[in-house]
């Protein structure tokens, strides 16, 4: 898409915010979170506060940034803040009206308690938790194409990085060449540290890589994902080096065939922990349910890790074009681990997932 159809985007993002606003009677709303400001500008600095206004919007940030924000944002106006945010915001330039909603779930208490006793001491503070989720939920095409980009890096750099398994490399190894191969693929960074657990580490569903080295006849849990234009990929497969033991290729096929029934049984409507409990309860059925002790997927966008959740905590109901992972496992203590995971974006008759690498055991 050309930029006249990502700034119509980003309008309309601000339109829905406001009217929000407008619901709540919110006279003006200051954004904290980066994630979500870059979501309604397209800014991609690393400081950065939003005042958003029936009147107009304003993106606050430093000398850093100046050029960065001109290239990058259409849909406020940037000023750049020489003495900070708070000073700036105090200099009675910009209209705040009788009450402020400000982002309460990413905010410090230092610049909260500044900004109301301060800046906003005429003003209702009135404090917002989660005010964006649901309009980022639902991505817009031009997301979804940096995502299907994004989740097609991760698969390249995953088929560089396979045929170099063996019992001559380290974890860390296998993780720096995943690092590696996502930035020269032409993602920006990975979107989290990637995971590479083998034999008992594979146990640990975050284990961090280590220097202990690949062996035959283990799993090894490779989580990886990258960031393209800002949006995140996470993939999981576990796989083995040689041959594997009759439990460990057991314990397979039913994460296996559980991460495929997830896959098959999203429907739009359902909420996420109904497609959790379903799939809970498949691998519960064959005497596992203890050893899957995680949610089945979250959301995933602007950052690796948002809402929905699909876990038994998982309230939103699935819709059209969001976006979320599938990511059953089981973990075996002293023994090993196998995860499968698949990022998919929700369509009108089920959910297509973005990855398509294989899901058969490699044993390599």
């Amino acid at each position: 898409m050309d930029s006249k159809e990502i700034t119509k985007c980003r309008e309309n993002a601000l339109r829905m915010v406001l009217e929000k606003m407008m619901s709540r009677a919110l006279d003006a709303c200051i954004v904290t979170d980066l994630s979500v400001i870059c979501w309604l500008t397209g800014f991609s600095g690393s400081s950065a506060r939003l005042l958003v206004t029936p009147e107009k919007s304003w993106l606050f940030t430093d000398f850093r940034y100046r050029e960065q924000a001109a290239g990058e944002v259409r849909v406020a106006e940037t000023v750049i803040a020489t003495d900070g945010f708070a000073l700036e915001l105090g200099s009675g330039r910009y209209p705040l009206g009788k009450t402020v909603a400000l982002q309460s779930d990413t905010v410090t208490w230092h610049e909260a308690t500044r900004l109301i006793d301060q800046i906003l001491d005429k003003q209702r503070v009135v404090p917002v938790d989660s005010f964006f989720d649901e309009f980022r939920m639902i991505k817009n095409d031009i997301e979804l194409a940096k995502m299907r980009r994004a989740a097609e890096i991760s698969e390249l750099a995953l088929e560089k990085v396979l045929p170099l398994i063996s019992p001559s490399v380290t974890e860390l190894d296998i993780a720096a060449e995943i690092s590696y191969q996502h930035k020269k693929l032409g993602a920006e960074k990975d979107s989290f540290d990637p995971i590479v657990a083998s034999g008992a580490r594979s146990a640990m569903p975050h284990a961090r890589p280590s220097t202990v080295r690949l062996k035959a006849g283990e799993l090894i849990v490779i989580d990886m994902g990258c960031v393209y234009e800002g949006y995140a990929s996470d993939q999981t497969r576990t796989v083995a080096l040689g041959k594997v033991s009759h439990e460990a290729r057991h314990v397979y096929n039913i994460v296996r065939e559980a991460q495929q029934l997830g896959i098959a049984s999203a429907r739009c409507g359902m909420s996420g922990k109904e497609l959790d409990l379903e799939v809970r309860s498949f691998i519960a059925s064959y005497g596992y349910g203890d050893e899957f002790g995680h949610g089945l997927g979250h959301g995933v966008g602007l950052e690796v890790h948002e809402e929905p959740r699909i876990s038994p905590k998982g309230e939103h109901l699935l819709q059209e074009k969001m976006v979320f992972t599938i990511e059953p496992g089981i973990y075996l203590p002293g023994k090993f681990g196998v995860r499968i995971e698949d990022t998919v974006v929700m369509g009108p008759n089920g959910a297509i997932p973005l990855q398509h690498f294989s899901k058969e055991l490699l044993e390599l």
